[in-house]
């Protein structure tokens, strides 16, 4: 693809577990193993999957929050795995994180006006009599008003949290935003609300998202693109709307049937029922990762890999029923 913004290679992290006296290790929780992907300037890249996959550790490593264990990640021509402080600090400024829980991504001893004041103080991009102006800025586009800004954040409701927020991710006009299921947490009337409020803002300031979610409604509505997670790989890719109508890892085929559907008198739904739980990543399986809950496994699938197939230009899986 042309225009690749930011591009990943085996990327891998791992976290230690540690025990006794010495705090030796006796063994790692495999949270992303050895992904690759990238993603395209000014697009929305989705990623989906159920919980403890990896989603959102592999948002927090391309932003240089957690360290990553290998691999490269490459931000508009800056290889930050390599990079010095000084890249790194001037790299934050284009790059932005929206947290899941507006509950607690806020400072409660800070009022709005404080929250939205501490990316400039941190970074010095402007001067102090141009802060205030650029505060009013950030609050009319994202819907509030100048009368909140002596509040604190036990006094807004959840979807107005998260517009602050959004207003604290935008402050120092970042490039790209990853957005770690910020609706997940909000009633579903506000979640349209702040989707909605998200498109707006990539069109008018020319954003570019990774976003992460669970929800496969939301996936579908805002992404341009999508990627399948299981147990720390990705495991299919593609645009949304070949992904959804073509779905080819049993994985993919499984999570879009249990997407709901607004009729219950439809009775042509061919649900998908994994059996098992999702095995733990501290002693993942071997061979294909699914084989262990996939409806369709073969001898091969215990006990080796599956390579990456093309399946168009635009769209990979993981599987040996594709070969």
């Amino acid at each position: 693809m042309n225009n690749k913004f930011i591009e990943i290679k085996n990327l891998t992290k791992e976290f230690s577990i540690k025990k006794g006296f010495f705090n030796g290790r006796v063994g790692a929780v495999h949270a992303v193993n050895n992904i690759s992907f990238d993603i395209i300037k000014g697009e929305t890249l989705g990623i989906v999957g159920e919980s403890g996959c990896g989603k959102s550790t592999t948002g927090r490593c391309i932003l240089g929050l957690i360290p990553s264990t290998s691999g490269l990640i490459n931000f508009d021509g800056t290889e930050m795995t390599s990079a010095g402080s000084k890249t790194i600090q001037n790299l934050r400024k284009r790059m932005q994180i929206i947290f899941q829980n507006p509950y607690s991504s806020l400072n409660p001893r800070m009022t709005v006006r404080d929250i939205l004041r501490e990316p400039f103080i941190i970074h010095k991009t402007l001067l102090k009599k141009d802060i205030d102006k650029r505060i009013a800025e950030l609050l009319e586009m994202t819907g509030m008003d100048e009368s909140m800004l002596n509040r604190y954040p036990h006094e807004f409701s959840g979807g107005q949290r998260q517009r602050i927020g959004i207003a604290r991710a935008l402050a120092l006009n970042p490039e790209f935003i990853v957005a770690d299921e910020p609706v997940s947490a909000l009633d579903i009337s506000i979640q349209a609300q702040i989707i909605n409020l998200m498109k707006k803002l990539k069109n008018e300031l020319k954003l570019t998202y990774l976003f992460i979610s669970h929800d496969l409604s939301v996936i579908r509505y805002i992404c341009d693109r999508v990627a399948v997670m299981y147990l720390g790989e990705i495991i299919e890719i593609a645009t949304t709307k070949e992904l959804y109508s073509n779905p080819q890892h049993p994985y993919t085929q499984a999570l879009l049937s249990s997407v709901p559907v607004p009729d219950p008198e439809n009775k042509l739904l061919n649900r998908i029922i994994l059996k098992g739980d999702l095995p733990s990543p501290v002693n993942p399986p071997s061979g294909c990762k699914f084989h262990t809950r996939c409806p369709q496994v073969m001898d091969i699938c215990r006990n080796i890999k599956p390579e990456t197939i093309n399946i168009s230009e635009n769209h990979t899986a993981n599987c040996h029923l594709l070969n």
